[in-house]
Order: structure tokens, then C-alpha cells, then sequence
């Protein structure tokens, strides 16, 4: 699907996620828990925005609010100044969701899993389909040779990439990325992100990311936004949210394993955001990603 499909939507320079008053209340045996509490935040156009916050304070269900599978008891969530649960009707692929495990289908090959969202739209004839999901499959640093496997025989990583395929598929402006590098060793992890910095860069995504990962959070992240007393207490770049003066920052980022986070990633340059969405490669090339100021194309992945 190309950009037409969603431009419709496209309010100018308004916030790609908006949110404002949202309350989030669950029930239980006790009477009722309040997740979120009046949250406001705001995304903009090209941002990699991370969300953290401790055990309990609402990160994915917030991700899948924006993603419109979960309603917010109260208050107002935005996505391109649309209500989520609004956009499938208007038959915009708006938003690709990366799981936390991939969620592939087990009984799906790779291709099959890639293009099952066009699939079910049936608006292109099947070799167009196929067509789509192999340029997918290259963009993400896997080679055509990968395409019939079977999700068993794929690797931690391999499964992170066609996920991300997949979740691209429909060449939203909006992805959200649910703990993207758990579960990876640390040369995978760091090859994966150096995949997420290249497609942001390439196709000029918006990217909300939740991630418990200290490397991952300051590697990507051109802000961070800080889930604490059911609410957003601060959201900004890594040394703004770390001046903020909040047991859970001071826990987290100012920790050891904090610490030496921040001492390794000191001297990398931080994501830039792009200046515009850019377009898919031709069909069968790679593409050009690659750590910032670096050409390269994305770093295959081996089947390990």
C-alpha cells in the first residue's frame, strides 16, 4: 500500500499520537485499579519516543490503546487526528505493531506471515502480494532463500525480522514496537537495532517504543517519556529525563547498570529525525541502512 492510502488522514504538522485526559481503569476483587490517570503526551511527526516506567504503570496497554485494541476508560487518543478504532474503517494501514515474541503464525511459512494483512484486504492480485512481501523480507536483512521456512526453524532474531516485515507490510507512517530486542543476545540486539535506526531514517517512520532494555532506550530513543503516578511525570532526551527528580529516574538511569548505559552510548550520535518519508527500494534491492553517517545496507541475519 503506498503513502496515498493514509494521506487522507494527514493533518499537516499535527502530532502523528495525541493524547489528552486518558484514564485507564480496570476492575478487580478489590474494586477498581487506576492504571493511567488523566495522562496527556504527544508524538511527533519522525520522533523514535520510548516509553518507560516501572512493573504495573500501563506502558503496553498505552501501546495498544494507540493501536486501538484496547479503549481507554476516558479521555482521547489521537493518530494522525483520527480515534484508532476509527482508522480501520477508513482502510488506512496507519499504524504496524512489532509484538514482544514476534507473534508469527506458526502455521504460516515466512512470505505467508509477511503478507498475510495484504491478503486479507484482497485488493492486489496474489503475485503483486508476494511481490511486496519478498521486497519486505530484503528490507529487513533477510535473503529470498528464507521465504518458504517455517517459523520453528527460524532463529530469536530471524523471528524479530519477519515480525518487523510484516509489521511493515502496509508502509505505515506509525510503528509500535513492543520490547523489540528481548530475547536477543547482545550482537543480535544490536544488529537489530541498527535495522529499527535505518528503516526510521529510510522510510521516515514515527516510532513508539516500550523497552526495558537500557541500550536499546538510549541508542534509539530521541525522547523519552516517563510512566510514573499513572501519568506521564516527564518526557524529553535522556539528559533532560534524567534531571528530573523522581525515585523511579534516580533508580533506573542513575544506577549502576544505568550509569554505565549512558557511559557507553555517551559519545554516539543521537537518531536524527528525517526530514521526509522516503520510498521503498526497487524490488530485489537492499535496503540502504546502516548506522547514522555510515552507508551499508542492513546486516543480514543468520540462522543460527
Amino acid at each position: 500500500m503506498s503513502t496515498s492510502a493514509w494521506q487522507h488522514l494527514d493533518h499537516g504538522d499535527a502530532p502523528v499520537v495525541d493524547i489528552h485526559g486518558l484514564w485507564t481503569v480496570f476492575a478487580n476483587d478489590k474494586g477498581e485499579q487506576v492504571v493511567h490517570r488523566d495522562l496527556q503526551l504527544t508524538i511527533e511527526r519522525g520522533e523514535i519516543l520510548s516509553l518507560v516506567g516501572g512493573s504495573g504503570t500501563g506502558k503496553t496497554v498505552l501501546l495498544r490503546q494507540i493501536l486501538g485494541l484496547e479503549h481507554p476508560t476516558r479521555g482521547e487518543v489521537r493518530v494522525l487526528g483520527t480515534p484508532p478504532n476509527a482508522l480501520s474503517a477508513k482502510g488506512a494501514a496507519v499504524v504496524g505493531m512489532l509484538f514482544q515474541h514476534g507473534a508469527l503464525f506458526s502455521a504460516f511459512n515466512v512470505i505467508d506471515n509477511i503478507a498475510f494483512p495484504l491478503r486479507e484486504l484482497k485488493l492486489l492480485p496474489e503475485e503483486l502480494v508476494i511481490d511486496a512481501a519478498l521486497v519486505k523480507l530484503q528490507m529487513v536483512g533477510l535473503a529470498p532463500e528464507h521465504a518458504y521456512k517455517m517459523p520453528a526453524d527460524l532463529s530469536g532474531g530471524m523471528i524479530k525480522r519477519v515480525a518487523l516485515a510484516r509489521a511493515l507490510i502496509m508502509d505505515p507512517p506509525l510503528l509500535l514496537l513492543d520490547e523489540p530486542t528481548a530475547g536477543l543476545d547482545p550482537a543480535a540486539s544490536d544488529s537489530f537495532c541498527d535495522l529499527l535506526r535505518g528503516l526510521h531514517r529510510e522510510l521516515g517512520l514515527t516510532v513508539v517504543m516500550v523497552t526495558h532494555d537500557l541500550d536499546t532506550l538510549l541508542d534509539l530513543s530521541t525522547r523519552i517519556a516517563v510512566l510514573a503516578d499513572q501519568k506521564v511525570i516527564v518526557a524529553g532526551t535522556a539528559d533532560e529525563v534524567t534531571r528530573f527528580d523522581h525515585p523511579f529516574i534516580h533508580d533506573y538511569f542513575l544506577g549502576g547498570r544505568g550509569q554505565r548505559a549512558m557511559l557507553a552510548l555517551k559519545d554516539m550520535k543521537a537518531p536524527t529525525l528525517p526530514a521526509s518519508r522516503g520510498s521503498l527500494p526497487p524490488e530485489g534491492a537492499p535496503a540502504a541502512l546502516g548506522r547514522p553517517g555510515g552507508g551499508g545496507t542492513a546486516s543480514p541475519e543468520k540462522d543460527d
